[in-house]
């Protein structure tokens, strides 16, 4: 069988999607911990009684979202293979970290200590639903985050950077990553002793890579509170995104096809080990329906969803999102 010509490749990633059992506490955590925007609040497309909040930078640049589905007083995630377990932010520099070793000691935020893994200083943290997350330094590399709030500009999140699995068997993973999203091998290292491999897209880069940890004596994870729902990956615009559907389909790939999510456009698809990837449009963005300069701050839907506004609002439970005061208040 011929398959048909890879797209171009992949443009790193696009955005991560987790789960919080607290959604007013963690708007806290992500806008005055970590200093994010809240760049969209609206609700899971799929089941619309739940909130889905993204959290970017200045401009919900794509590359730089975190974003969590509201899933009330749920249970912590049972941590094992098969899942996403490491998700980093990117910052510049030693100061940076220090600077964020510092904020997380002050404000009482669980973290480790500054080391070195795959040659980039990390420092690894956690939010309050127990999300696994790492800041490292990026050296300059990859794009430049949109500077947001009063953190010093030189200190704030640059954008996401890799994301981190476990998987029990390495080989359906790398197969589908390979033969289906092109992406490559460009090293190896080891991670608390288990063999990591680092796959990237298109050119690579700290915010373009995949690093994939073969833990077979794991026993398999159960989301919750705290785990993550799928990575997504950037796509430049929808002929691309089309041009991965016949490639996937070409390549013996179930997916979702195309799904219109309004600020983007997206095809998810399931790895052999049960991994979810989203494929991803950078565009056309979440100020489509809302100003730049107002982005998040009132309960957005997309058009199919707009003509069962009071319905959903009348059922959604009441966001008392917590206000981000200023530095030094």
């Amino acid at each position: 069988m011929t398959l048909p010509t890879l797209p171009l490749p992949l443009g790193g990633v696009h955005h991560v999607s987790a789960l919080t059992a607290d959604a007013a506490r963690n708007h806290d955590f992500y806008t005055r911990v970590l200093g994010l925007r809240l760049v969209k609040k609206t609700v899971n497309q799929d089941s619309p009684g739940m909130y889905h909040l993204f959290y970017a930078d200045g401009a919900g640049t794509p590359g730089s979202d975190l974003t969590f589905f509201d899933f009330p007083r749920a249970a912590r995630e049972h941590r094992g293979s098969d899942s996403v377990t490491r998700t980093t932010w990117r910052v510049t520099g030693p100061a940076a970290l220090a600077f964020w070793a510092a904020r997380f000691r002050d404000l009482g935020v669980p973290h480790g200590e500054v080391y070195t893994l795959d040659g980039r200083a990390h420092l690894d943290f956690e939010d309050p639903d127990g999300t696994r997350l790492s800041l490292f330094d990026d050296g300059g590399e990859g794009p430049r985050g949109v500077p947001h709030g009063d953190l010093p500009g030189e200190m704030q999140l640059q954008g996401l950077g890799y994301s981190g699995y476990h998987v029990g068997d390495l080989a359906p993973t790398r197969a589908f990553l390979e033969a289906g999203l092109g992406l490559r091998e460009v090293r190896r290292y080891a991670l608390d002793g288990l063999p990591t491999t680092v796959f990237a897209m298109g050119e690579g880069g700290p915010h373009a890579e995949l690093h994939v940890t073969e833990a077979p004596e794991l026993p398999h994870s159960r989301p919750g509170a705290g785990s993550v729902h799928h990575v997504a990956l950037r796509v430049r615009d929808d002929r691309e995104l089309r041009h991965w559907l016949l490639h996937l389909a070409g390549a013996g790939y179930g997916n979702s096809g195309e799904v219109d999510r309004h600020w983007f456009r997206s095809v998810y698809i399931r790895d052999p080990n049960g991994l979810v990837i989203e494929l991803a449009t950078d565009g056309p963005g979440f100020a489509t329906d809302e100003v730049p300069e107002a982005l998040g701050e009132r309960l957005s839907l997309p058009p199919f969803l707009e003509p069962r506004r009071a319905t959903i609002e009348a059922h959604l439970r009441p966001l008392h999102l917590t206000p981000t005061p200023q530095e030094g208040e």
